[in-house]
């Protein structure tokens, strides 16, 4: 991007783009307005390489093989409210015990990871992370967590959208500027921003 437009990135949608050793090619710090990632099906192992995003506050890392190093995410993302971890191979409360550090955090999803068929699990990940209003898009009373943002740019995101070159058009969804730049194994990534 040319003269420092990442910078003004509110959104950026990577999914399915392909990660390099735990790193997503094209992703730094220089993203400083970035509030929205996300990373699904990227094949992504660990969150350590993760740049330093500090107004980020929707985080989805769905359907990735992560099953560990979440103690990073406080120091990379202080202002997160939302995390999706669904699909991963999260397997015990001590690896989500490093998110307490997460003060702003308010949702967590975990759906299908193993450590949702703990006995008692949705009381015990309350009582680790007493900071949560949602787990797994239900609070403690089991009421329905409001569809969020992330949700209604995600409907927006479907294969119906795509040109003729299969590249999608944000455009057509969202009153907002696309910017598409290859990135890992030549896949096409769109940045989306609110800013201009």
């Amino acid at each position: 991007i040319e003269n420092g437009t990442y910078i003004k990135v509110k959104e950026l949608v990577l999914d399915n783009c392909r990660s390099n050793d735990g790193k997503i090619e094209g992703l730094t710090d220089e993203f400083e307005e970035l509030e929205f990632l996300s990373t699904i099906n990227v094949g992504l192992t660990t969150v350590a390489h993760l740049p330093k995003l500090n107004k980020l506050k929707k985080l989805e890392l769905s359907d990735n093989r992560i099953s560990g190093g979440l103690e990073v995410l406080a120091a990379k993302c202080p202002k997160l409210t939302h995390l999706n971890l669904s699909g991963n191979k999260i397997k015990d409360l001590s690896t989500i015990e490093p998110l307490k550090e997460l003060a702003t955090l308010k949702s967590l999803d975990l759906f299908n990871c193993e450590v949702t068929n703990l006995n008692e699990y949705r009381d015990n990940v309350f009582n680790l992370l007493p900071q949560l209003t949602y787990l797994d898009g239900y609070d403690k009373d089991d009421k329905e967590a409001p569809d969020s943002d992330a949700e209604v740019y995600a409907e927006g995101l479907d294969d119906d959208e795509d040109d003729e070159d299969g590249e999608f058009e944000a455009s057509r969804v969202l009153p907002s500027v696309s910017l598409k730049l290859p990135l890992a194994f030549g896949r096409w990534a769109t940045f989306f921003s609110f800013f201009f």
